[in-house]
């Protein structure tokens, strides 16, 4: 068994696993109630890969997460109040309104980014760490992602290039058992997960991802290897998610018989009652850190509730466009921004200026 941490550290995990977990019991709460719009996925069960994950990082490190993001903002030390706000949609949100669940982001913290595409983030966080190897940097990414985004193609072509590159990178694919409702043996040939990489190069590793001892363990690990020989490793979490893919998910793709017989494992109870039993706190702290946590998550409703919701006069506000017709910054020109061009009556300006222009200036680059 792996020995517990210093006191102040251990009762840290607990309080910040506890926080994320409050936090989307209320996030559920308030999809619910219609506080929340679009889609929203939860992260309950999976607390203990979140923690022990994160905090095997430095500060400086890079953390990129999936639609399933919540608990990794919290993690890297967003405010809640600004979590919330940026599921109610409103400015003083994490992406200021425009980014909701699925597209939380925080660069001062290196948290870059919650994504919409199942394995859209893998060769984002390749990218991220060629950044880092390119300015001859020690700082490695943490991409995580679900077993169901082990077969997008983004998944083979990432870990292909961090290998060949050797790409500072730590791939970590939280294996909850379900790529939304397909069971993991119904959907990859290969359920060993740890072992997808190998024939790409990318050589792995498995931590219990329902043990927030073992997962920080394993992975402080894989970040000494990937920090030290500049090579790419991938992690597999095993771990169990206690709610649907989302909150729209019926559930009827597993029995309530599984899902109690994991929910027995839960991270939570468990770390907090082997702090009580190793002397760390007792049961009256415990419970003063789920009062706590309670707290600070009302407070986080309550900010979100009287944050202002973005002007119509930002609506275009950071948009890159090709498009003549709408207001924003055009994608191609570096040296101002240029007025829209009036359209034809022939209909010959089908092709945007703009790309046009891109063309040209490739000409005479070349």
């Amino acid at each position: 068994m792996t020995s517990l941490p210093e006191p102040d550290v251990a009762r840290e995990w607990l309080e910040t696993m506890t926080l994320i977990r409050r936090f989307e019991e209320r996030a559920g709460e308030m999809y619910a109630r219609a506080k929340i719009g679009g889609f929203l996925h939860l992260s309950i069960g999976e607390e203990a890969t979140i923690v022990g994950s994160a905090r095997a990082l430095r500060e400086r490190d890079y953390l990129v997460s999936t639609y399933r993001s919540h608990g990794h903002a919290l993690v890297r030390g967003t405010p809640p109040e600004n979590v919330m706000a940026e599921l109610f949609g409103r400015v003083d949100g994490c992406s200021h309104g425009r980014g909701g669940s699925m597209h939380m982001f925080d660069l001062a913290r290196r948290f870059m980014g919650g994504y919409g595409i199942v394995g859209g983030n893998l060769p984002i966080a390749a990218g991220i760490a060629m950044a880092s190897d390119y300015e001859g940097s020690e700082d490695v990414t943490l991409c995580a992602f679900g077993d169901g985004a082990s077969n997008q193609g983004t998944f083979g072509e990432t870990l292909n290039l961090a290998a060949l590159w050797r790409l500072p990178v730590v791939f970590m694919v939280t294996n909850n058992h379900f790529g939304m409702g397909t069971a993991l043996r119904r959907h990859s040939a290969v359920t060993d997960l740890q072992r997808k990489g190998e024939s790409l190069g990318v050589p792995g590793m498995r931590c219990d991802g329902m043990d927030v001892q073992d997962t920080y363990a394993v992975v402080c690990e894989a970040v000494r290897r990937v920090r030290e020989d500049r090579r790419p490793l991938l992690v597999e979490a095993v771990t169990y998610r206690f709610r649907g893919h989302s909150m729209a998910d019926p559930e009827q793709y597993r029995s309530k018989e599984e899902v109690a017989q994991w929910r027995a494992r839960d991270p939570i109870p468990t770390f907090g009652e082997l702090l009580v039993s190793e002397g760390v706190l007792d049961q009256a702290q415990r419970a003063a850190i789920d009062a706590r946590a309670i707290a600070r998550v009302d407070a986080a409703v309550a900010f979100a509730e009287n944050s202002p919701f973005p002007s119509p006069e930002s609506l275009y506000d950071d948009v890159y466009v090709l498009d003549a017709q709408v207001r924003g910054t055009y994608s191609v020109r570096t040296t101002g921004v240029q007025e829209p061009q009036p359209a034809l009556a022939d209909g010959s300006d089908e092709i945007p200026q703009q790309i046009t222009d891109a063309l040209v200036l490739g000409e005479d680059a070349s």
